[in-house]
């Protein structure tokens, strides 16, 4: 993209920040409806499912989102084809691509930007961005990494090379680690990424050379880092630190704060649309950017709407993290929510007393605030039992941290009814994440 017109889109779509609630409420809406129409002309999938649930050109303005059909991973999985709307794009042919060229980030046909998801949730889908799109995007990533800094801030943050360092998973065609290279390389960045599976040793050195002024990454792979500057083992001078791709607790959010030295952002998006909000402070809570997507929660369940990728439209897309609806925030005005709560698949499922399922989220933890607890996973035993596997900062608050723990969380079984649940606690100097996706798992069924 060239670096004069990113400027302008970027100090364009700043602008939205400083707009009222009812003028963002009516772009998102304006911004809806095009992409509505686009979809029933221009994707087969589209026309005819908003067909069968009494969608027409001639009601298309007017019928409310709810009424529109939903999608989800398998549908999107199963009719790809007919989903995207245009002609040369193919599942598979896009799957030959991204299987002939595993380590090469280019886009396919040098115009169709390739996302995939980690796995997590199953069998990869591929999420195509045409240039408009990704670039579009990138703008909006820029927003959000520089949140909170004036148009003349960011003009001379640009003047003296940023110098980025980004921990996270980067050996795949991953949203996070592709936008931020193109994003680095549009405005004359510095970068070093280092894979979460990279040997220490070469964290340490390659981290010192380079003195980053802004971090990105995975907060488990943050926590490392933090703990390496704990240790004296890194000295960096940062103002900012993103995290993104996983879900942050508070008590490692202010764990980074002390050890890293910076403000901490929380940042949130995902393979359907790489920037979607983020958390400046946890009692903000999380910022929906509107402008850029329209989300919906019906019941629990969380419905994704992109307002910007016309080549691959995505109406009321299922997707599987949890979130709550806060009021309306005075700071912003986009849509609050609670923080984001990860996925389904985070969720402990066990019998209850009367055969029925019930279910534990381990985020119910989080307001407990234990001092020295830096980081923990659940590991579910069986259907009647589990455990916490935790890591504390020193030996010395284990015997605490305990006892927190056990009475707390038989409290929450208790008003859960599920007091006939037994509930151990492990500690561990480490807890590592997922090989496979660079994510540490939240979960873990044995």
């Amino acid at each position: 993209m060239n670096y004069l017109k990113l400027l302008w889109d970027l100090h364009s779509l700043k602008k939205n920040v400083y707009k009222s609630r009812e003028q963002i409420k009516a772009l998102q809406e304006k911004k809806l409806r095009r992409m509505l129409k686009y979809a029933f002309s221009h994707s087969p999938y589209y026309r005819v499912t908003f067909a069968k649930n009494g969608i027409n050109d001639k009601n298309i303005d007017t019928a409310p989102l709810s009424q529109f059909p939903v999608t989800d991973k398998s549908i999107l999985l199963r009719h790809f084809n007919e989903i995207v709307t245009a002609p040369d794009l193919s599942q598979e042919n896009l799957r030959s691509f991204d299987e002939n060229t595993a380590l090469d980030k280019r886009a396919f046909k040098n115009k169709y930007h390739l996302v995939h998801s980690s796995g997590s949730t199953g069998k990869p889908a591929y999420f195509v961005y045409d240039n408009k799109a990704w670039n579009y995007m990138l703008v909006g990533m820029l927003r959000a990494a520089l949140w909170n800094m004036s148009m003349t801030e960011i003009l001379k943050y640009f003047l003296h090379t940023p110098r980025l360092l980004y921990i996270a998973a980067t050996d795949g065609r991953y949203g996070g680690a592709m936008a931020i290279g193109d994003g680095i390389a549009n405005v004359g960045a510095k970068q070093l990424f280092i894979d979460v599976n990279t040997p220490l040793e070469k964290w340490i050195e390659q981290i010192n050379k380079f003195q980053p002024d802004m971090i990105i990454g995975y907060p488990s792979a943050l926590k490392i880092l933090g703990e390496l500057c704990e240790d004296s083992k890194i000295h960096i001078n940062a103002f900012r630190t993103i995290s993104c791709g996983e879900p942050l607790s508070s008590n490692l959010r202010s764990y980074l704060a002390d050890t890293l030295k910076t403000e901490i952002i929380n940042f949130y998006g995902a393979s359907e649309s790489i920037v979607m909000g983020l958390e400046e402070t946890p009692e903000d809570g999380m910022y929906l950017f509107d402008d850029m997507n329209y989300i919906e929660v019906e019941n629990g369940t969380m419905y994704l709407t992109s307002l910007y990728n016309f080549i691959q439209p995505l109406i009321r897309y299922k997707i599987s993290d949890n979130l709550t609806f806060k009021a309306d925030g005075k700071k912003y005005p986009f849509s609050r929510a609670e923080s984001i709560f990860g996925r389904n698949e985070d969720i402990l499922w066990f019998n209850g007393k009367d055969g029925k399922k019930e279910f534990l989220h381990p985020l119910a933890i989080e307001g407990f605030c234990i001092d020295g607890l830096l980081d923990y996973q659940f590991i579910k035993i069986d259907d009647y039992a589990f455990e916490m596997l935790a890591q504390a900062s020193s030996p010395k608050v284990e015997d605490n941290i305990h006892a927190e723990m056990m009475k707390k969380m038989k409290e929450i079984l208790i008003s859960n009814n599920l007091e006939h649940i037994q509930f151990y606690v492990r500690f561990a100097d480490e807890i590592t994440a997922d090989p496979k996706t660079g994510k540490k798992k939240l979960v873990v069924n044995n």
